[in-house]
């Protein structure tokens, strides 16, 4: 069966619906998209490996050649929910227009992996020295389980690993990690005409958020990064949920909120901290404090700037590497060994958004981008 041309593969990937979200009634498999590139790479001469990471939700795993080293390409296969009334036509139909190809998932991230098909197609007539391995992951828009249990699973990849996710064609070593965290306090309620009656969540709650605010302070003032546009870690107090009539003591409370830790932060460490601060205000309120994570944190990311990988796209795009807010499956890449970087054609001020879209001007640079990648890892002899 011939592979279809890179704008057939373009739509059916966008017509293939794969949300990833922590709400049930949004959260979809992702096993088209996979099968799909399961099948146009199995056509191309790939060994696949689809194992099902949970109930619906896949890994692809395709790899070309053999042996150790190589170069890993990966991305994640789920996009985030939408909103169809928001966009100018179906996101779940590829539309051209303005220079630009519009659809869900075509700039975060899967139009990436036919950027990918149509950069390798080409190079098959070679022979490869050494593998070239094409990663789509489930699950990177919520839990990250498809890089978690890849990462858990420990089996060694290549030398190198590109993640695809929307740079502008500017390579990315650095980002910030992310903790989502909830902190639930449990009263007691009562009469509010006595505040004997009871122990008001909602009174310690003000006082764990001032807590919480302190430590923001002190963790500013020790850690700086000026490589980041923020070069602070950051703490966001996101939603806050207590009581139910003013004329009641508050009994319970809960506030969900957002850290981003730099560089050499350790998220147990940062969750640690919190609850040694916390701890005196539940002896003090006589209420009872629990401090647990949404999701598991996703550390943050750094590679070295002198290493090869990054030196080599520096010389590629003509950009330095630098760094961003966002958090990826870098560090998961990173722990297999691989030497990591984000670099991918979309821009990133459209992931998310309704009208998303890749510009056809970064078709072209990035297909050159990634044949000189694989050439790079995979068809020059290894290096020592």
């Amino acid at each position: 069966m011939p592979i279809p041309s890179l704008k057939e593969q373009f739509a059916a990937l966008i017509a293939a619906p794969s949300v990833s979200c922590t709400q049930p009634g949004w959260d979809q498999s992702n096993r088209a998209v996979i099968e799909l590139l399961a099948g146009w790479l199995g056509e191309l001469g790939f060994a696949c490996e689809t194992p099902e990471v949970a109930p619906g939700k896949f890994n692809l795993l395709a790899v070309y050649g053999s042996g150790p080293g190589g170069l890993v390409l990966a991305g994640h296969s789920d996009t985030v929910p939408y909103d169809a009334g928001l966009w100018t036509s179906d996101p779940l139909r590829l539309r051209e227009a303005d220079d630009r190809w519009y659809g869900l998932g075509s700039c975060d991230m899967k139009g990436f992996f036919a950027l990918v098909i149509e950069a390798v197609r080409t190079l098959l007539d070679q022979p490869f020295r050494q593998p070239l391995l094409i990663l789509a992951t489930c699950d990177e828009e919520s839990s990250m389980s498809g890089a978690r249990a890849l990462a858990a699973a420990g089996q060694p990849l290549g030398r190198a690993a590109l993640i695809g996710e929307p740079t502008g064609l500017r390579p990315v070593r650095l980002h910030k990690g992310i903790m989502m965290e909830r902190l639930d306090i449990l009263g007691q309620s009562g009469h509010s005409s006595n505040p004997a009656y009871g122990h008001s969540a909602l009174e310690a709650m003000h006082a764990a958020m001032g807590e919480l605010l302190a430590l923001r302070r002190e963790w500013q003032a020790e850690f700086n990064n000026p490589l980041f546009d923020v070069p602070g870690p950051t703490l966001n107090l996101g939603c806050i949920h207590g009581g139910d009539n003013p004329n009641r003591i508050c009994g319970q409370c809960a506030l969900e909120f957002d850290l981003r830790p730099l560089p050499g932060m350790d998220p147990a460490q940062l969750r640690t901290a919190i609850r040694q601060r916390l701890q005196p205000l539940a002896e003090q309120h006589r209420v009872n404090i629990e401090l647990a994570p949404i999701f598991p944190s996703v550390p943050a990311f750094e590679q070295a700037a002198d290493s090869e990988l990054v030196q080599l796209a520096e010389r590629l795009t003509g950009h330095a590497a630098h760094a961003v807010a966002f958090a990826t499956e870098a560090p998961y890449l990173q722990q297999l060994g691989c030497q990591t970087l984000i670099l991918g054609p979309g821009d990133i001020a459209c992931a998310h958004q309704p009208d998303e879209y890749l510009a056809l001007a970064r078709i072209e640079p990035t297909v050159q981008l990634l044949r000189r990648m694989i050439e790079h890892y995979c068809l020059q002899p290894a290096r020592a």
